[in-house]
């Protein structure tokens, strides 16, 4: 990381941004170009370990491209401010993002699809309260982004804006 004096390492402040995000976007190769598309999601965050959980159709471009190359790379940002100047050069923007690379693992069994689920909305709704219908767990495909690295930065606003 170019910019050492934004980067967070706080575990606690790093859950706080990635609960502050609520899409993020996931890059994937499909052999021939980059291919990205924004996601809504949920995650857990535990000991520095990082794995943010989706939910798709069971087929399409996106889960074609997943099953042949689960490497991926992740982008989430927010906080998002312009912080004004009285010269176009002194312009900039305080925010926060993440930016990582993992795997993907697509979620099978139906207790694990469900905590997935229900992760998703806790982070999507700020609700755990949730019930979701065996019909609409066999419908829907889940699956867990393992982070295998990831940077969070973040630049505040200054002081008195």
């Amino acid at each position: 990381m170019r910019r050492k004096d934004r980067e967070v390492t706080d575990l606690e402040v790093i859950g706080r941004i990635i609960g502050d995000c609520k899409v993020f976007r996931l890059g994937m190769f499909d052999g021939r170009r980059p291919y990205v598309v924004p996601l809504s999601f949920g995650f857990d965050l535990r000991d520095g370990v990082l794995e943010l959980y989706c939910h798709s159709a069971p087929e399409g471009r996106k889960i074609e491209i997943l099953r042949r190359n689960p490497e991926v790379c992740f982008e989430m940002d927010c906080g998002h401010k312009l912080i004004e100047a009285t010269a176009a050069c002194g312009y900039g923007f305080a925010y926060a993002s993440v930016i990582g690379e993992g795997t993907v693992g697509f979620i099978d069994t139906p207790g694990e699809k469900l905590r997935a689920l229900l992760r998703i909305m806790e982070h999507q709704t700020g609700r755990a309260d949730f019930s979701i219908p065996d019909a609409a767990l066999r419908g829907v495909l889940v699956f867990r982004v393992a982070a295998g690295s990831f940077t969070v930065k973040q630049r505040l606003l200054p002081p008195g804006s």
